[in-house]
C-alpha cells in the first residue's frame, strides 16, 4: 500500500491506483483459496500433466494475442486487467515435475529419463525466455535442487558449480588468469591420486575442455548480451573501473539500485513508520511496489522490519520443505521440494538484487509485491501443497 503512494489523501478501493487493485486481488484470493481445498488431492496428481499442457498453451498464447509491457510480451490484456501465464506456469511445472519424477516407470540414473525430464522443465522456461522476461526464467533453475534431492548424479551439481565458477573468473580476472588457476586445481587433483596411469590424459582434457568454455563464456557475453545486461553484471563484478563511465551508469542502469540502496539505509534499525518514508511517498525508487518492494520495507519499518521479513520467508521455506519430508506420497513430497525451491530462489534473488548483492533480475517478492498474477499463482502454489499435506493422514 505505502510503496504505491504519493502522501496524498487515498482512498484504499481506487481501482485507478495500484493499491485499489491489489486490494481487490487479496478479497478474491480468500475465495480461490477455498476453491483450491475443496477440491479433491488427487486431483492434482491425476490431472497434473493437463494442467501443464493448459499452462504450455497460454505460454503460446502470449505470440499472439499478448500485451508488450516494459518490452516483454508477458501478459494478456482482458479490459482493465491484465494476467501473467508465466506466474501460473511455475506451479503447473512444478506439478509435471513431481507427477513424473513419482512415476513408478521413471528412473533419474537413466539418461533417456532425465532427457524427458528435463524437457518438461525447459519447455516453459524456452517461451517464457522468447517473451524477454530473463527473470521467470532464471526461476526455473530451481528446479535443479529438486532433482538433486530425488537422487540425480552429484556429477550434475559439479558441472554446474565449475561452470559458475569458470564464468566469474573469466569475466572477472580473464581467460590467461582462469586457465592458470583451474590448471593449478588440476595439477594439485592429479597429485593427490595414487593409481596416476592414463590420469594425466583426462586431466590435459579437462584442461582443454576449460579453455574452450572459457573462450566461449568470454564470446558469449561480448557478442550475444544487450548492452543493459553487460551493463548489470559488469557492475555486479565490479568490473567497470572508469569513474565518468560509473557516474552514467548512476543516472541510468544502476538509478535504480542506487536509490533503493539510499531508502534501505535511510530506515536505520527503527525505520520511519508505515507510509513515513520520504524516497517512498517521493517515488525515488521505480518500480517499488513490484520488484523493488523491499526498499520500501527497508525505508518503513528499518532494520528490524527488514530482518523479520527475512525471518518469515526463511521459516516458510524450511517449514514446507519439513513437511514435503514428511509426506508418504511421492508426488507430494517431490511438489513440496519444487515450491520450496521457488520459494527460495524469489526470495533470494528478489531481496540479493535490491540490496546489489546479484545482478538485477526483475521477479517479485512472493507475496508483497504488487501483481494480481503473482499473488493468485503463489497463493495456488502454496495451497495445493496444504491440501496436499491434509490429505496424507487418508494416505496410510
Amino acid at each position: 500500500m505505502s510503496a504505491s503512494h504519493s502522501g496524498e489523501v487515498i482512498s484504499y478501493f481506487d481501482m485507478n491506483e495500484p493499491y485499489g487493485k491489489q486490494l481487490i486481488f487479496i478479497f478474491l484470493t480468500f475465495g480461490l483459496i477455498a476453491v483450491i481445498l475443496s477440491i479433491e488431492a488427487k486431483f492434482y496428481e491425476r490431472f497434473a500433466s493437463i494442467i501443464y499442457l493448459a499452462s504450455i498453451i497460454s505460454l503460446l498464447g502470449l505470440f499472439i494475442f499478448g500485451k508488450e509491457v516494459n518490452g516483454a510480451i508477458s501478459w494478456y490484456g482482458i479490459g482493465g486487467i491484465t494476467i501473467q501465464p508465466s506466474e501460473f506456469a511455475k506451479f503447473a511445472t512444478s506439478l509435471a515435475v513431481a507427477k513424473y519424477i513419482s512415476d513408478l516407470e521413471t528412473n533419474l540414473k537413466s539418461i533417456k529419463d532425465q532427457l524427458k525430464l528435463l524437457l518438461i522443465i525447459a519447455l516453459p522456461a524456452l517461451l517464457i525466455l522468447l517473451q524477454n522476461d530473463t527473470g521467470s526464467t532464471v526461476v526455473y533453475a530451481a528446479f535443479f535442487f529438486v532433482l538433486y534431492r530425488e537422487g540425480i548424479q552429484q556429477i550434475y551439481l559439479i558441472i554446474v558449480i565449475t561452470l559458475l565458477l569458470i564464468s566469474v573468473f573469466t569475466l572477472k580476472f580473464g581467460i590467461i588468469a582462469t586457465l592458470l588457476i583451474f590448471g593449478i586445481v588440476l595439477i594439485l587433483v592429479y597429485a593427490s591420486r595414487r593409481k596416476k596411469r592414463g590420469q594425466i590424459l583426462q586431466l590435459f582434457g579437462a584442461f582443454v575442455l576449460i579453455a574452450v568454455i572459457s573462450v566461449g563464456i568470454q564470446q558469449f557475453y561480448k557478442n550475444m548480451l544487450k548492452p543493459h545486461q553487460k551493463d548489470r553484471i559488469e557492475l555486479w563484478l565490479r568490473l567497470e573501473k572508469d569513474p565518468q563511465k560509473l557516474e552514467e551508469m548512476k543516472r541510468t542502469i544502476l538509478y535504480n539500485l542506487n536509490e533503493s540502496e539510499k531508502a534501505i539505509s535511510s530506515g536505520g534499525l527503527s525505520g520511519k513508520g508505515f507510509m513515513e518514508g520520504t524516497r517512498t511517498t517521493g517515488k525515488f525508487v521505480p518500480e517499488q511496489h513490484t520488484d523493488y518492494i523491499f526498499s520500501t520495507v527497508g525505508e518503513e519499518w528499518g532494520f528490524f522490519g527488514s530482518a523479520f521479513v527475512v525471518l518469515i520467508f526463511v521459516l516458510l521455506i524450511i517449514r514446507i520443505l519439513f513437511l514435503a519430508e514428511a509426506q508418504k506420497n511421492h508426488f507430494s513430497r517431490v511438489y513440496g521440494y519444487c515450491i520450496a525451491s521457488i520459494f527460495f530462489v524469489h526470495f533470494t534473488i528478489n531481496i540479493g538484487m535490491v540490496m546489489g548483492l546479484i545482478p538485477t533480475i526483475g521477479i517479485p517478492l512472493p507475496f508483497f509485491s504488487y501483481g494480481g498474477s503473482g499473488l493468485w499463482a503463489f497463493t495456488i502454489m502454496l495451497f495445493i501443497f496444504i491440501k496436499l499435506d491434509a490429505n496424507k493422514i487418508n494416505e496410510w
